[in-house]
């Protein structure tokens, strides 16, 4: 702050300055700080420029004086923290073992050892506490200290550690590599190891904590979220991205804890630099609340001694691969490379001894610390809190792991670090135990009655219970009746109305609905308008926890925006990952909190799985529940927006997590029996498998909604296909199979082919590509593995079955979308779809380029007939001069209504 200006007068600055100190020895350093911003408030308000002080020194934000007595007994919880360590790292070395050799990270939880014991001991609060339980996001790759842990606990047996990494083999015994609660989902509750999502959902349940508790569906004001990360995961644009929320919202039931071990993966997160500085300017700047825990008790006399403060100069001028490479010398080194750097520091070390410079540990290894940090971040309030803890990655496991640049990828120990790692932690295991099987080390665990596990046993127990559990038993709810689905099956009547406004009519029914309306969550980025969504704003009201403060320019209008403490609608802004994560926490409430939400998100299709596949994935994995819209879907409908908008494969990128149910409906009555059966299947309790998402495209191209038929196809319309409209006349038969908005094209491609060539065309109306590939794909995989049965005929085989003639499959989509049924169908298969770049245009332009318009299914029509004999040889070319095929001006298909 003062290197780049003159100093006028150093007489009276060391004045100044010998006040301050004056006053921390006599008042402490807390009447200090009031002191300091009491100085910095009055110098602002006076005009005097003083720049915000985004980066402390290289020390303790907590000083020694405020630090609070430490409550547990350090000795008990020191040696069965030594237990965890030893049997975290035996896992992933037995897993290593000849035949196995799966893998597994032992360094990062060696380093973070003391950050997690800490918390389980003291503060990670379980479902069974008063208060409800806290949400801890653990860093992935630490998850063999969690396994460590539950086995002590007694919660996991030796078999099961032995079945780390081993999911189907060990089946019953098995240990998933990560915390992945789909495949431990009484275990694991948040999947975190794919980095950067972690720190984006944790931001958003505790968003979703304060909205449950805003909107009266639970008290919530007792829970915190943690979230473990890596100083290497903080370089992930989407571990920093979403920090601003978090300080808006004033989530002071958050607090992030990053492992600052200064390695990422392969080397020094920043060897030049010093990413604790540049984390902490980012975080505060960000408007959080930041401490930073890098030193432990030992450098207190040290730093109480350092008057000039040359040791502090010495901390902030040290840069990263230096600090990384102390761990990894000895003692003498560091007495000779890092206080021997000024006489004054050499001279406040030279009563140590070398082993003694070497035991000066980093703050995050020391439990007084530590906790110091943990109840100061509880205790702040009215923003979230960082931690940022000095760590040693691999600390304890010895020379060959300490510090390395490889040690992440280190999957072993050798027979001599088992001894040494042994010895360091002061365990009972003899060396004839260890040289008997080097890859079979013992697991450590005196015992159910011994004080320490008693002692751990009663720390979680006053907490409430184990961490980490997922429970998936949650408050019923009551569906909504046939009546909420009145306005979906009568259609729009002589009003034309796009599907995305047929879906928005049938989400206003829904939210009024007494039952499940006030459990429904629309979460929407910034394009409420786009989607018809604006209208929920005046009722429904946008979610803020700070209300609405401000005049409103719109109040006077009918759709006026308004923001409310109890606000509904969750908006993230421009912001698809923000609204993934928030449809994360929200899907998943019924587990977290035993309280079912229905997340409804509305996005821009383009900018759904494209944008956010992998954190669609991690919903996936987190068995999230709700309603994925991707609006304004395909590829040809939105006209003017162009190549970036142009959504002509989400169907395909969606077909990818098994966690999707993925829909393309073409009419409102298909959607609202589609949500119908998304709501039983999700919420109404019976269905073996729940826990999945559906996704629907809707579009922005208006037409006459049809009313339901007489006799609606439900179970058709649900699992993939129906025969929407037979043909008309007798003649040459051909099958259309369509979906989405190419459904009303294929209708009028059989009037034309009825009418110009004496074709009869049958219309089928496929809701759902992927889920009649995957039930083909189901009736393959039965055949196959049971060969002694009758095969099993896959559902579109079995609707199909005696339709004749070719079949011409056509969407908005590119051909590889209704290309996965080829296979089902015994008919010659064509295919007519939008494949490469989208563009701006006319939609008739663009569907007559693409060659998916009437006319062009037409002629793939005529064409295939041709080929058995069915009509004249030159009808195809015909019809193609008749049509004007190649000539884009010439293309009829579709409307310039809607939207963009």
């Amino acid at each position: 702050m003062t290197n780049q200006l003159p100093d006028r007068d150093p007489e009276e600055t060391a004045e100044w300055l010998e006040s301050l100190d004056a006053l921390i020895a006599d008042r402490g350093t807390e009447r200090a700080q009031f002191i300091m911003r009491s100085l910095l408030q009055r110098a602002g308000a006076q005009s005097v420029g003083v720049p915000m002080v985004t980066t402390t020194d290289y020390v303790n934000t907590i000083p020694a004086d405020q630090e609070p007595v430490f409550p547990g007994n350090e000795e008990i919880e020191r040696r069965y923290r030594a237990w965890l360590r030893w049997n975290a790292a035996v896992m992933v070395h037995r897993a290593q073992r000849p035949g196995i050799g799966v893998g597994g990270h032992i360094s990062t939880y060696a380093g973070a050892a003391t950050l997690y014991e800490v918390g389980f001991n003291h503060f990670f609060r379980g479902k069974d506490h008063a208060g409800g339980g806290d949400q801890v996001f653990f860093q992935g790759h630490a998850s063999p200290g969690m396994y460590a842990r539950a086995f002590l606990e007694g919660r996991l047996t030796e078999e099961d550690l032995d079945g780390f990494r081993q999911e189907k083999s060990r089946q019953g015994h098995a240990l998933s590599s990560y915390p992945h609660p789909r495949l431990m989902p009484e275990f694991w509750e948040y999947p975190t190891v794919s980095m950067g999502i972690g720190p984006m959902n944790a931001i958003y349940q505790a968003q979703s904590n304060r909205y449950l508790h805003n909107r009266g569906i639970k008290d919530t004001s007792h829970q915190h979220v943690w979230a473990f990360l890596g100083d290497g995961e903080m370089d992930e644009p989407e571990s920093r991205g979403l920090l601003q929320l978090a300080a808006n919202d004033k989530l002071d039931n958050l607090t992030f804890v990053v492992n600052c071990n200064l390695q990422r993966l392969d080397g020094p997160v920043r060897g030049n630099g010093k990413i604790v500085q540049e984390l902490e300017a980012f975080f505060r700047g960000a408007g959080w609340n930041v401490i930073k825990v890098l030193w432990g008790r030992e450098w207190d006399e040290l730093l109480a001694r350092d008057t000039d403060h040359s040791l502090v100069k010495v901390m902030n001028d040290t840069l990263d691969g230096d600090y990384q490479t102390y761990k990894a010398e000895s003692g003498g080194f560091v007495r000779e490379h890092f206080f021997g750097q000024t006489p004054q520091t050499k001279e406040l070390a030279a009563h140590l001894s070398d082993d003694e410079v070497w035991n000066l540990k980093r703050g995050g290894h020391d439990y007084h610390k530590v906790y110091a940090a943990y109840k100061a971040a509880l205790d702040f309030q009215g923003k979230p809190t960082v931690i940022l803890a000095h760590t040693v990655k691999g600390y304890g496991l010895g020379t060959h792991f300490e510090a390395r640049n490889s040690t992440h990828q280190m999957k072993k120990l050798t027979l001599q670090d088992l001894k040494d790692f042994r010895t360091h932690l002061r365990l009972p295991i003899s060396d004839e135990t260890l040289e008997a099987d080097p890859y079979r080390p013992p697991y450590y665990h005196p015992g159910a009655d011994a004080p320490e596990i008693r002692y751990m046993m009663e720390r979680r127990a006053a907490l409430g219970g184990f961490v980490p559990e997922r429970r998936s038993k949650h408050t019923a709810l009551a569906l909504p009746g046939e009546k909420s689905y009145d306005a979906a099956n009568r259609g729009s009547g002589k009003q034309h109305a796009a599907t995305t406004m047929a879906f928005v009519r049938l989400l206003k029914d829904l939210m009024r609905d007494k039952g499940i309306g006030q459990r429904i969550v629309p979460i929407i980025p910034d394009e409420a308008r786009t989607f018809g969504i604006d209208a929920f704003f005046p009722t429904a009201k946008i979610y803020n926890p700070n209300g609405q403060n401000y005049l409103s320019v719109d109040r006077d209008l009918v759709l006026a925006y308004k923001e409310s403490i109890s606000g509904q609608i969750v908006h993230a802004g421009i912001n698809e990952a923000g609204s993934v994560a928030a449809f994360t926490a929200a899907g998943t409430a019924y587990a977290t909190h035993g309280e079912p939400l229905i997340p409804i998100y509305v996005f821009y299709s383009m900018f759904g799985f494209q944008r956010t596949g992998d954190q669609f994935w991690a919903a996936g994995d987190q068995m999230a529940r709700g309603f994925i819209i991707g609006a304004t879907a395909g590829r040809t409908t939105l006209t003017g927006e162009g190549l970036q908008h142009a959504d002509g494969h989400s169907p395909l990128l969606a077909s990818t997590n098994t966690a999707i149910i993925s829909y393309d409906p073409a009419y409102g009555y298909e959607i609202g029996a589609i949500v119908k059966d998304g709501l039983e299947r999700m919420y109404g309790g019976t269905h073996p498998d729940p826990n999945v998402m559906y996704y629907l495209t809707v579009y922005n191209e208006p037409i006459i909604q049809p009313k339901a038929p007489e006799h609606m196809d439900t179970e058709g319309i649900t699992r993939g296909i129906y025969h929407l409209q037979a043909a008309s006349i007798q003649g040459p038969k051909t099958q259309l199979l369509a979906s989405g908005v190419a459904v009303p094209w294929a209708l009028e491609a059989q009037q034309i082919l009825a009418a110009d060539w004496g074709v009869a065309a049958d219309v089928w109306s496929v809701t759902s590509w992927t889920e009649l590939r995957r039930d083909g794909l189901d009736a393959e995989e039965h055949a196959f593995l049971h060969p002694e049965q009758e095969p099993r005929t896959p559902y579109l085989t079995q609707k199909m079955a005696g339709a004749e003639g070719p079949v011409i499959a056509v969407t908005d989509y590119m051909k590889a979308v209704p290309d996965q049924v080829r296979q089902y169908l015994p008919n010659d298969f064509a295919t007519l779809g939008a494949d490469g770049f989208g563009f701006s245009d006319t939609r008739a332009a663009a569907r007559r380029y693409f060659k998916i318009d009437s006319h062009s299914i037409v002629v793939r029509a005529l064409q295939m007939l041709a080929k058995t004999g069915h009509v004249p040889a030159n009808a195809p070319a015909q019809a193609a001069q008749r049509y004007d095929l190649l000539n884009t001006n010439a293309g009829t298909t579709g409307n310039a209504g809607g939207d963009s």
